[in-house]
């Protein structure tokens, strides 16, 4: 098979890696399971990082996630069989190896969609809102999809089509004994093609989709889901080009395949969230546990609940504007703010008149029956 790699004059492709699985005892090591751990956990600890920043409560973002990641890792395996439904039970498949995870296959859409069901429910009892909870998390969910695709890279999976390019990645025949096992065998050394790696391109799509993420966050304060939904729109966008690079199987629709549909829909859906949403950010008061809040889906409702919090947030803010000129030394000041704070009270005009004018009539009524 060697003969059919290309030859041309390069210094090097980028090399496999030799296996995906090290056996230490009776237990196999997996680094594609290990690339998902450490994905997940980076998630929460940016989500929770950038949760406190907030004002949200310290371990709410791990609290959640007890809901969110069975849920996502149950949904990605799901889209995952749902979507390569022959590769289990078609002709030659082994229904068997649908629920086997550790061999590859999550679809980032179904974690995605029932990911966001457990982080509901979590977010639901614990009573913080979701919208703001996925904001949080947004940046850290497409860090955790870049460190993931590096389990792609160790189990030679969803590769591009062959190139003379200089960085085309190797694949190598593996086997497991004498048996041929691209998945838990090892390298033979011998090279069967090279490839786009399409894995690298979406993994660097992803990073720089983080820093934009970050940096818009920062810059423009954006609340209510919609840094969710902008996170949505980046990883859809580079997936729908990077799936046009992609040779490896997979289910087709009229000669496209599937994920270019799903990530053409999804970014669509995404955009006119981010175009329709409310505008702001929500206040640290209203991201706080156990406040009730609307629905996600009761946008008017989300909108009121927005501006309330932005209102809240500018009266807080001209209060600490004008509290240097409350401490006047000539005490006028205090006799302004005991009048304004009369009238901030509900008072109208002329009510303090009509009150002091009611307290002399008194005391004239008392010296009368003394």
């Amino acid at each position: 098979m060697a003969e059919s790699v290309p030859t041309v004059n390069v210094l090097a492709y980028i090399p496999s890696p030799p296996r995906g699985v090290w056996d230490i005892g009776p237990f196999p090591l997996r680094a594609y399971a290990v690339c998902i751990i450490l994905g997940i956990v980076f998630a929460i600890w940016l989500g929770e990082k950038r949760w406190k920043e907030r004002g949200g409560q310290a371990g709410m973002v791990l609290d959640v996630a007890m809901f969110a990641v069975p849920f996502g890792l149950i949904g990605g395996r799901l889209y995952h069989v749902a979507t390569d439904w022959d590769k289990y039970f078609g002709p030659g498949g082994n229904p068997g190896d649908w629920w086997k995870i550790w061999q590859g296959g999550l679809g980032i859409w179904g974690a995605v969609a029932l990911g966001a069901v457990g982080a509901w429910i979590g977010c639901r009892i614990y009573k913080v809102p979701l919208p703001a909870f996925g904001d949080a998390i947004a940046p850290g969910i497409l860090a955790a999809q870049a460190i993931g695709r590096l389990g792609n890279y160790f189990n030679q999976e969803l590769y591009g089509r062959e190139t003379t390019m200089p960085w085309g990645l190797e694949i190598y025949e593996r086997f497991d004994g004498i048996k041929p096992d691209m998945m838990n065998g090892v390298s033979s050394g011998v090279v069967i093609k090279v490839v786009q790696p399409t894995f690298l391109y979406e993994m660097i799509w992803n990073l720089l989709g983080v820093a934009a993420l970050l940096y818009l966050d920062r810059k423009f304060r954006i609340g209510h889901g919609r840094l969710f939904a902008l996170y949505v729109a980046i990883y859809c966008f580079g997936r729908f080009w990077v799936e046009l690079l992609r040779d490896d199987e997979a289910t087709h629709i009229a000669g496209i395949r599937i994920n270019s549909f799903t990530s053409a829909i999804v970014f669509a859906c995404a955009v006119a969230y981010f175009l329709l949403a409310t505008k702001g950010r929500e206040t640290a008061e209203q991201i706080r546990a156990g406040v009730e809040r609307p629905w996600p889906w009761q946008l008017a409702a989300l909108r009121a609940y927005g501006a309330a919090g932005a209102a809240v947030a500018v009266e807080k803010a001209t209060e600490e504007s004008e509290s240097p000129a409350e401490s006047s030394p000539d005490g006028n000041d205090s006799a302004t703010d005991g009048d304004n704070s009369s009238e901030s009270e509900g008072s109208a005009p002329g009510e303090t008149e009509t009150s002091k004018a009611e307290a002399t009539k008194s005391a004239d009524l008392g010296k009368n029956d003394s």
